[in-house]
């Protein structure tokens, strides 16, 4: 009678009670909220919610008179916003600490191979996070401005108010930070037996017309802003139909990997 194969079943003794659970996911939040707050406190120090306003604020100033200002129209306004800004920048700053709070949750009830391709995941998905507002910050802001601003007639001062202004752009870098994720959810759609590499190839056609069609909504209404989301998205669908090939490959379990080999 041969001996039970240690690798047979990765979990066994590893079921923890439902309150277990809970608890371990209290602590996980209270540790992520414990590394925004230490964020918070090291921007407030630098560059401080001036600075922060100052940066955001550059594709619009830029493409404004020399002498003119952001208004703020709320009577709390030159409060709240930079606070919001200093607080969203806390939260782009700790996205690694949050990431890695959610693999500490759920790593126990991994096994070893889902463990091996699960960090990378996480890794690429922070970068392309930050990839897409580095994006939207220096390049689609600058455009988007520059041509609402060249359809300002001569007579018109154009004076945005600064929490419309925080508000739109937050909410594109919202819009881009999740769009940059496509190569991540079509790797995890083949790697979970959802859909194949070639079903991915054969519905291309139909992605572009979804990237526009999401670009459209989710955009303001200017072409600029629409094709610098619409474009990225089908390329980086490109990649993710690209690196699915690879990720398979390297993320199958070890018996599996040898029994194919075998074959």
């Amino acid at each position: 009678m041969s001996d039970p194969d240690p690798k047979a079943d990765e979990l066994a003794g590893t079921e923890q009670p439902f309150v277990q659970h809970l608890m371990e996911l209290r602590d996980r939040i209270l540790y992520g909220l414990a590394g925004l707050a230490v964020c918070m406190a090291l921007l407030a120090i630098w560059p401080g919610p001036g600075g922060l306003i100052d940066f955001v604020a550059q594709p619009i100033r830029a493409h404004m008179p020399e002498d003119a200002k952001l208004i703020a129209v709320g009577v709390f306004s030159p409060f709240f916003v930079p606070l919001k800004v200093l607080a969203m920048a806390a939260l782009l700053l700790s996205l690694p600490w949050w990431m890695y709070q959610v693999w500490a949750f759920v790593a126990p009830g991994l096994y070893s191979h889902e463990k091996r391709f699960a960090v990378p995941l996480i890794v690429v998905g922070s970068g392309l996070a930050y990839l897409g507002i580095a994006f939207v910050q220096f390049f689609v802001l600058d455009k988007m401005f520059g041509f609402i601003q060249s359809f300002t007639p001569a007579s018109v001062a154009a004076t945005p108010d600064i929490a419309s202004y925080v508000e739109a752009i937050l909410s594109l870098y919202l819009a881009f930070g999740l769009a940059f994720q496509v190569p991540i959810v079509v790797m995890l759609l083949v790697r979970l037996n959802m859909v194949s590499i070639q079903k991915l190839k054969d519905f291309r056609g139909y992605f572009i017309v979804v990237a526009f069609i999401i670009a459209a909504i989710v955009t303001p209404p200017d072409v600029i802003s629409q094709l610098a989301l619409a474009i990225p998205m089908c390329l980086l669908y490109e990649l993710g139909i690209w690196g699915s090939k690879w990720f398979v490959k390297t993320s199958k379990p070890e018996g599996d990997a040898a029994g194919n080999e075998a074959s």
